[in-house]
């Protein structure tokens, strides 16, 4: 139904009247004798009531019309009624949800201000608790913490992340092996006062819970100091376990002041060739090399490995394990040569003292071909990588014959029959090799890559496919085991 309005009645209104006013002049002509009118009265009449419904018709429908458009009024107003309220509840739930959120972040505020008031209440208790041990301290154990076994200060790992082989950057350290780093600093055995605390920093530490740990190792200082003077042993421990903390957070200078330090103590009160400086030696090597001073760290390196090899001997574990520090970091700055002897030396400690089967030996092989790789000595490096292949299928699957070939051989063979038709051994006959061939050591794939990196230079694509394949299968399948 078409929606009239008020004007338009009055117009049609209007209209009628006048229709009825021309009727009643017609009427009153038909009545007059000297009209000429022939109309019967009978038409008369029926024109007469149909003029008269119509009528009634059209006012029936303006009262209707008039009725539609009052409650439309009504209708519209109540809608822009409800539009008004809906426009002021929208502002007050916004208001509300900015409430709710500053609320919620004062509340994440307060608990982590408890949780830390709660660990420092914590810390005070225990300190407190083992105040009672420093009226038993002695010059006798005072001697006995300098002159405890050196066997207990093995250095920071420095190899390539394993994942990434070909990076010129010192790895980070990994918050697993916090503690034994941490541990490894010492050099000497950790006071009983301070052993419960030790441990307690280095498991927050391990776990990425700075905010804990440092302000325990900040308060054990002040106590050390308070009790022991700042030229003490113990508190060169702990600025050094503070240093490494930082270090993990990415705060070099911070660290690096730390652990300076720490050095001048340790240099001080256990002497300059102490196990527990070529510890700081070695994390103020690591530190600089994070921040690529490689010509920084080389001499503090070299300085550490001198106090190894004089005190545990030029043919310790430890040694080797200095050597492939040097190594990694001559080899940042391009010196070669240096890093070929240091590899090599330090492989020919590790097969005599460990044996062909340590995880080291394949490490340190896998970096010195590294190393002739990036030098253009592709055969060298090719060498090396098959003997780690070689040795671990021969750990996993025994001895090589014609039906047992490591993966190499079945990676080369794959290469020179491509072009045949038959003869190239289906992948599923060596598919399984990744899953048995110590895939839970990094070393093995990331050899695998490097040799098809190897491969690919030299145009053999079938043979690089089918290694990093298998390398790619090698880590899913760690992946796999890890979640």
């Amino acid at each position: 139904m078409t929606v009239m309005s008020q004007e338009e009645m009055m117009v049609g209104i209007k209209t009628v009247a006048q229709g009825l006013e021309a009727l009643k002049n017609e009427l009153m002509a038909s009545n007059n004798p000297s009209g000429q009118n022939t109309m019967q009265p009978e038409e008369k009449q029926s024109m007469l009531q149909k003029t008269l419904d119509m009528t009634e018709l059209g006012l029936g429908e303006a009262q209707v019309m008039l009725a539609l458009a009052s409650h439309l009024q009504n209708v519209e107003a109540e809608k822009q009624k409800l539009r008004t309220q809906v426009r002021r509840l929208c502002q007050e739930n916004a208001w509300l949800r900015d409430e709710l959120a500053n609320t919620q972040q004062k509340l994440q505020a307060s608990e982590q201000a408890v949780a830390l008031l709660d660990e420092q209440n914590k810390h005070l208790e225990f300190m407190a608790s083992i105040s009672k041990f420093d009226a038993d301290k002695t010059e006798d154990q005072t001697e006995s913490k300098q002159e405890k076994s050196k066997n207990d200060d093995p250095v920071v790992d420095l190899f390539p992340d394993d994942e990434n082989e070909e990076r010129n950057t010192l790895s980070p350290t990994p918050p697993s092996q916090f503690a034994q780093q941490v541990n490894a600093g010492a050099g000497y055995e950790i006071p009983a006062r301070l052993r419960t605390l030790h441990n307690l920093v280095i498991q927050y530490a391990s776990q990425g819970r700075y905010e804990v740990a440092v302000p325990l190792c900040k308060q054990a200082l002040e106590d050390l100091e308070k009790t022991s003077g700042h030229d003490h042993p113990d508190v060169a421990t702990m600025l050094n376990i503070l240093a490494l903390v930082y270090r993990d957070q990415n705060k070099y200078k911070d660290a690096a002041n730390l652990l300076n330090d720490a050095l001048a103590i340790r240099e001080k009160t256990l002497g300059e060739n102490h196990p527990a400086v070529a510890a700081t030696l070695n994390n103020l090597a690591v530190l600089y090399g994070k921040r690529g001073k490689y010509k920084d760290a080389e001499p503090l390196c070299k300085r550490a490995l001198e106090i190894r090899e004089a005190v545990l001997g030029k043919g310790h574990p430890d040694v080797a394990k200095q050597l492939n520090n040097l190594a990694l970091l001559c080899q940042n700055q391009g010196k070669y040569e240096e890093v070929e002897r240091y590899y090599q030396r330090a492989l020919e400690i590790y097969e005599k003292k460990l044996g062909p089967d340590d995880p080291n030996v394949a490490k340190t092989k896998n970096n010195l071909a590294s190393c002739y790789l990036k030098q253009g000595k592709y055969k060298e490096a090719e060498i090396l990588y098959k003997q780690v292949l070689t040795r671990a299928h021969e750990r996993e699957f025994g001895t090589i014959d014609g039906d047992n070939k490591p993966i190499w051989q079945v990676a080369e063979e794959r290469e020179e029959n491509k072009n045949k038709s038959t003869g190239a051994a289906p992948y599923t006959e060596y598919g399984g090799w990744h899953k048995a061939a110590k895939v839970d050591s990094p070393t093995v794939t990331t050899t695998l890559k490097n040799l098809g990196a190897l491969y690919r230079r030299q145009g053999k694509y079938e043979a690089a496919e089918t290694l990093e394949d298998c390398a790619l299968r090698s880590r899913k399948e760690v992946h796999k085991s890890e979640n």
